[in-house]
């Protein structure tokens, strides 16, 4: 009888970390857009295209200025290019991170430092600290995709 676990099953606690963080961190990748259109709908500016100054139902008296550079929907839309930028490399590193069967202790390290950092880096940006702390932030997260990455490649070659 083989008592081997699936890599790939529930029954793995390196997977099931994975998929959790993943989980949270597709989550996060999806609903900052939101957080954009919210903040849109409440500023009734930073609109992008030319065709966003036609009257509609959810733009009811559009204005030319609507198409500046709002500050306040602007920066939820840096954190979304940040978030396109870190996420996927997470998504990918993660996944094969847990095909090559690393520790779990070093696993639950690596991609709990990872979702950790991120959220204090949204907290960060949201809040608008300065470029010092978000560096700090977003370094974690780095660094652990990183580790991820070099791990994988260790126990390959």
């Amino acid at each position: 009888m083989n008592t081997e676990i699936a890599v790939l099953s529930l029954d793995n606690p390196v997977f099931h970390t994975y998929l959790i963080a993943a989980c949270i961190m597709i989550l996060k990748l999806m609903f900052q857009p939101w957080m954009t259109v919210v903040r849109m709908m409440k500023a009734g500016a930073g609109f992008r295209s030319p065709e966003d100054l036609k009257k509609t139902p959810l733009n009811p008296n559009p204005q030319a200025g609507q198409l500046e550079v709002n500050e306040y929907v602007d920066r939820s839309r840096r954190l979304n290019l940040n978030d396109l930028e870190s996420i996927p490399g997470f998504l990918v590193a993660g996944f094969l991170f847990v095909l090559v069967g690393p520790p779990l202790l070093l696993a639950q390290i690596l991609i709990w430092t990872y979702v950790g950092s991120r959220a204090v880096h949204f907290i960060a940006y949201t809040t608008a600290q300065i470029h010092d702390i978000r560096a700090f932030c977003w370094t974690w997260s780095s660094l652990s995709v990183i580790v991820m990455a070099v791990y994988t490649l260790t126990q390959v070659f």
